[in-house]
């Protein structure tokens, strides 16, 4: 089988680093994967990982009639049998691109986004990272919808797996007895801003046995605000209680040096590969400790939650943590529970297993050019009511980005029906 994976972006970030750890495990099970995508920092992971990459145009606004032609172009000279679009853009670009096709090409797409935007065409096969979206979409009736949680590769990610651990903890004052608290999270503004001010001001002030330091591993537009609220936090606690590393190519020695972690998505699932207690974070004022008695609301609604009330958010954050922070023996009970979860259920072979049976049914029910048509007309109607809803929006002075993480389905979507097995 020949594969076009296509990332939203190369940006260093979860749903790229899942499309491109994908891609090179179903490689390696002997089919032929190109990555396609605008150049960004994480061509040195393609690289590595032995993905031949082919640059496309600079998108624009999107979809990106300029990025479609090089796309279509790339589909006839490899005679590509499936492309793969992550997130909405290159997933709306693939499906018009197979579509067009004179031959048996495929598009699929996969969102990790927390809700899938509402013109998607149903006749795109799509991937999600819960369970809970997958049920919600085929309440939809969409016609081919499957279920990969974010993969995390368990040997590359794994307690002492990484180099640099040491030096780490040395060039961010770690060593000074201090309890420390890793967050490895993108500073954006939508769904990761709220969580991440939440444990500045927090986690400084608890009290405990150590004094916490939390050690904040990321970059993004939000990047000022988040600066300036950790100055404030060291300035009011006369220490440094919060260390801002900024991007790191390889992320693992934050991993592996925390005592305990905090993140959601794919972060909180490479968390748990380094056998760390885990906090999720969400909105809202969501923070939960991951246990056996919250495991399986995690396996349903994905790795991350809505809470009562952004005002709650200090308060839960202190419930979550505070068990943790006198007991290395339950840290160290809590690390082994999320370990062997990873392990059993979220490693990469067995993504790349069922990411191959996803390709498979996309070709082998690919629908008819009249179907195709209807869909197309459907999705483009819906896409333009979305684009109005937008322009209307800032027109009114709210402000609006592509970002459907925005509605997340896990605050209005279907409840878990029974226990999910692991």
């Amino acid at each position: 089988m020949k594969i076009v994976v296509y990332p939203h972006d190369l940006k260093i970030g979860g749903s790229q680093l899942n499309a491109i750890e994908i891609a090179a495990q179903v490689q390696s099970l002997g089919h032929a994967c190109v990555v396609f995508g605008y150049p960004g920092p994480l061509m040195d992971r393609i690289a590595q990982l032995g993905l031949e990459f082919i640059a496309s145009p600079e998108p624009g606004k999107r979809p990106s009639p300029a990025v479609m032609i090089a796309l279509g172009r790339l589909v006839e000279e490899r005679e590509i049998d499936v492309v793969h679009g992550y997130e909405w853009p290159p997933a709306v670009e693939s499906w018009l691109v197979a579509a067009r096709q004179r031959r048996s090409v495929a598009a699929v797409g996969t969102v990790m986004s927390m809700a899938v935007a509402p013109f998607l065409p149903r006749t795109l096969p799509l991937v999600v990272g819960t369970e809970q979206i997958a049920s919600a979409e085929r309440a939809k009736r969409r016609r081919l919808i499957a279920v990969i949680e974010p993969p995390v590769d368990v040997q590359s990610n794994a307690p002492r797996a990484a180099r640099g651990v040491d030096d780490f903890r040395s060039q961010h004052g770690m060593n000074d007895g201090s309890l420390n608290v890793v967050s490895v999270s993108r500073l954006a503004h939508e769904l990761k801003l709220e969580g991440l001010l939440v444990a500045i001001d927090t986690l400084p002030k608890l009290g405990g046995q150590q004094p916490i330091r939390l050690v904040i591993v990321g970059d993004g537009p939000a990047r000022e605000l988040v600066a300036a609220r950790a100055e404030a936090a060291n300035r009011d606690a006369g220490r440094t209680a919060v260390v801002l590393t900024g991007e790191l190519p390889d992320p693992r020695p934050a991993y592996d040096a925390a005592d305990i972690l905090l993140g959601m998505g794919g972060s909180a699932l490479r968390s748990l590969a380094f056998a760390k207690p885990l906090v999720v974070q969400g909105e809202n004022g969501f923070w939960r400790l991951l246990s056996d008695e919250t495991v399986d609301e995690f396996l349903w609604t994905g790795w991350y939650g809505v809470g009562t009330g952004p005002e709650n958010g200090p308060s839960a954050l202190r419930n979550a943590i505070g068990p943790l922070l006198n007991d290395i023996d339950r840290r160290r009970e809590l690390g082994k529970l999320g370990r062997e979860l990873v392990v059993q259920r979220f490693g990469l072979k067995a993504a790349a297993a069922r990411q191959l049976r996803i390709y498979q049914a996309a070709l082998d029910v690919k629908p008819d050019s009249v179907r195709l048509s209807i869909d197309g007309v459907r999705s483009a109607v819906n896409y333009t009511s979305h684009v109005a809803s937008r322009r209307i929006a800032r027109i009114r002075g709210r402000h609006t980005i592509d970002d459907f993480n925005r509605s997340p389905v896990v605050a209005t979507g279907p409840r878990r029906p029974v226990a999910m097995s692991r």
